[in-house]
């Protein structure tokens, strides 16, 4: 079956679905193609830091009611290390700016809603899925359901379907220059029925190594523990967690722990990857299928937003004026600011996680660096202008 449409999307990740319902405001048709269920899409749990930049691109596609509504506004961030809390104010250090705590499944959520309720075209379950003649003025997406073969015949492709998913993956590696990091430490994650232990994200570095307590509300923490890549979770018993989660924290902060009775564990690998360039022809990777950072630096959905704005703008000046600038300049545009974020995402882990090889002296200089971010308005700010999110390049 043969079906025609504006712009072809692979994956129906937050990315795929915002882009959708942006380019519907815009009369511009898309059709998205997923091989998982809508259930499951909705149930992947991801970060949840939107930077401000975010939350205006979820206001302008309409679907930002319900996020500041429940969404946490959050005007920074603490540092712990040598036993002690340090704030860093991202209003008084930006002009204003905060970032809200409101979780990527929820952005699914609403996104999923909209596009449904506007009835969108969304095929969930697509197996077999392939993207073809993407250097062609023909690009087509192919995928079987329900034992029936369907070709998408479109103008472009975005491939919006993960660092596992089949649009990056169908480029030859002649075209293609990856680059990656991989982290000698993991992040042990729970979710747990408690009320958070600050009102701001907590961020601390000790001898133990790295821990973040977060929140999903005023009831409900996300807390991480810095632990080697190949651990074994069954090792990790609740009171280990959380007499680990007390030893990381400062005297006042340990005091607010309350143990309960954990409704989620996980064990997530860090890494940094970038693939350039991030267009093929008429096929434009987006979030993930060209980028992961680790989420120290809580980028990486904010990063797969920045690409879909840049995206949605170029294909609003192709369509509406004729204009194929912005389409031409789709990766150095998006790769500017995936690097910008990379470094950040990639210093905030270095300062603090242990690494297996750090010598007393470069312990030394990491507490040094903490002093400085902590102690000096430039360090500070260098801090906060990038976790609240760079300015986009226009």
């Amino acid at each position: 079956m043969i079906h025609k449409t504006q712009i072809g999307i692979v994956g129906a990740g937050p990315s795929g679905l915002l882009l959708s319902r942006l380019l519907a405001l815009q009369g511009i048709d898309s059709i998205i193609v997923e091989r998982q269920s809508r259930d499951y899409v909705e149930g992947r749990i991801r970060a949840g830091v939107l930077e401000q930049g975010t939350m205006d691109l979820l206001d302008e596609a309409k679907v930002g009611e319900r996020m500041h509504e429940e969404g946490l506004l959050h005007s920074g961030v603490e540092l712990c290390f040598n036993g002690e809390r340090h704030a860093i104010d991202f209003v008084k250090l930006t002009g204003g700016k905060t970032v809200m705590v409101y979780g990527q499944t929820e952005v699914t959520k609403d996104l999923n809603n909209a596009l449904h309720a506007a009835g969108a075209q969304i095929v969930y379950e697509a197996e077999d899925v392939t993207v073809n003649d993407f250097d062609t003025d023909h690009p087509s997406i192919r995928y079987s359901k329900d034992g029936e073969a369907h070709e998408i015949q479109c103008d472009f492709i975005a491939g919006c379907d993960g660092f596992h998913g089949i649009s990056r993956s169908s480029i030859p590696d002649d075209r293609i220059n990856l680059f990656e990091r991989v982290y000698p430490f993991a992040w042990l994650g729970i979710l747990v029925e408690t009320p958070p232990v600050s009102d701001e994200l907590v961020y601390s570095n000790t001898d133990h190594g790295f821990a973040l307590y977060s929140m999903r509300s005023m009831t409900l923490s996300r807390f991480y523990l810095q632990c080697a890549p190949d651990e074994d979770i069954n090792e990790w018993s609740d009171n280990r967690i959380w007499d680990e989660l007390a030893y990381r924290l400062d005297d006042e902060g340990a005091k607010n722990l309350t143990p309960a009775p954990l409704l989620e564990k996980g064990i997530t690998p860090m890494r940094s990857f970038v693939a350039e360039p991030m267009r093929f022809g008429n096929m434009f990777l987006v979030g993930d299928a060209a980028h992961i950072v680790p989420p120290t630096g809580a980028k990486g959905l904010n990063l797969a937003v920045g690409d879909v704005r840049y995206l949605w703008r170029a294909l609003i000046d192709h369509y509406k004026k004729g204009d194929g600038g912005r389409l031409e300049r789709y990766s150095e545009t998006c790769l500017r600011r995936v690097w910008k974020a990379q470094r950040f995402s990639w210093w905030l882990t270095s300062l603090m996680h242990r690494f297996p090889e750090a010598s007393p002296f470069d312990r030394r200089t990491q507490l040094a660096e903490l002093d400085f971010v902590t102690s000096t308005e430039a360090g500070a700010r260098a801090m906060a202008e990038n976790y609240v999110g760079l300015p986009f390049d226009d």
